[in-house]
Order: C-alpha cells, then structure tokens, then sequence
C-alpha cells in the first residue's frame, strides 16, 4: 500500500503540464467558436430577411464571401447549418485547454477522444476547403477564420499523443514526434501557404481584393 502511494506521488511530481498545447486550445477554440458565431448571427439573419443574403458584413466580393457558403447544400452537410458543429466543438476546445491550465491530469482515453474529434475536424474542413474552392468558387471569411484554428490545434494535439505515447508507437517514433512538435508553427505556416496558392490559382483571388 504504502509503495502504492509513493509510485502515485513519483508520478504526479513527473507530470509535466501541457502549457503550450494548453493555451493553443484555448486561444485556437476562442477563435474558432467566434467565427461559428459570426456564421451562426449571418445564418439567422438570412433566415429572417432572405433579401440579406447579398449583402452579409462577410461578403467582400464575388470570391470573398459566406453568403454563398451558408446558403449552399455543403453549408448543412448534417442536415443542420455547420456553424452549430463549430459552437459546439470549439467551446469543448476552451473547456479541455482550461483544465489543462488548472493543472488536470486526465486519462489516455480522454486525450485519444479529443483526438479523435480534431480529427473529425481537420477532415471536416477539408471538405469544406475543396468544396469552397472547386465548387463554390469562394472564400469564405469566418470559414477561414475556423480553417486556421482547426490545422495547428489537430497538429499539435496529434503530435502530444504520439510523443507521450497516448498513441503507441515505436520508441523512435515517439523521440521523433515529441522533437517534431517544434514544428507545428512551421508546418502549419505551410499548410496555409498551399491553401492560398491553390485558392489564387483556381480562383484568382487578388483579383477581386
């Protein structure tokens, strides 16, 4: 019992808290549930007076708009208008960041389902990307806005569970992924960058700034 004890108190003092991953989640969650919001006011608006549609506070021009988006079959792929999934998710986001802040310690399983749900976004957004883009021809603002915030936070929560071993993998495989979560800004940055060029080539955006 008392051996028990003493390897639980080894273990708490080894614990090293996630600050980073921490604060990413809860600043990446802030602005992803605020343009879910933005998205969420638009929609309403558009349901109340149809006319607005045109002329939402998101739509710059023929490329850079959401009213095109909220109004497409895409804009409710579950029946529901998108936006609901981002409020929801994104607000679980700040709530996992800020028990991370307090300095909770939470199980395996709890870490493999937050991942399983970033996962689930990264791909959600994936499709939105493509189908804005080769389909609707536009880019959306706050859709941007939630694309941003979702990349970095699935790369990172990825990378933390690979490298603490949440997600088993080989040794090696976890020296390299617990090295490569300095490279999220950098891989990140990148992912952006492909977006935009493939938004510009397709659709010419600078045109229309």
């Amino acid at each position: 019992m008392g051996h028990a004890i003493i390897l639980r108190v080894t273990d708490a003092a080894s614990y090293k808290r996630p600050l980073p991953l921490a604060i990413l989640l809860v600043v990446g969650g802030f602005f992803g549930f605020l343009a879910a919001f933005e998205l969420t006011l638009d929609k309403f608006q558009v349901l109340e007076n149809p006319a607005s549609s045109s002329n939402l506070s998101c739509d710059f021009s023929v490329v850079v708009q959401c009213s095109k988006n909220l109004a497409s079959p895409e804009g409710s792929a579950f029946g529901f208008p998108n936006p609901v999934i981002g409020l929801a998710g994104y607000f679980a986001l700040i709530v996992v960041g800020m028990t991370l802040l307090a300095g909770a310690r939470v199980a395996r399983w709890y870490w493999l389902t937050l991942n399983v749900g970033v996962l689930f976004a990264l791909s959600f957004v994936i499709f939105l990307i493509t189908k804005s883009i080769f389909h609707l021809g536009t880019l959306c603002p706050w859709c941007m806005v939630v694309w941003a915030s979702t990349i970095p936070i699935f790369l990172s929560v990825t990378f933390y569970n690979l490298a603490t071993g949440n997600i088993p993998v080989p040794a090696r495989a976890q020296k390299f992924f617990g090295a490569a979560r300095s490279w999220v800004p950098l891989v990140t940055l990148v992912c952006y960058l492909i977006i935009a060029v493939i938004a510009q080539l397709r659709l010419d955006v600078l045109r229309y700034l």
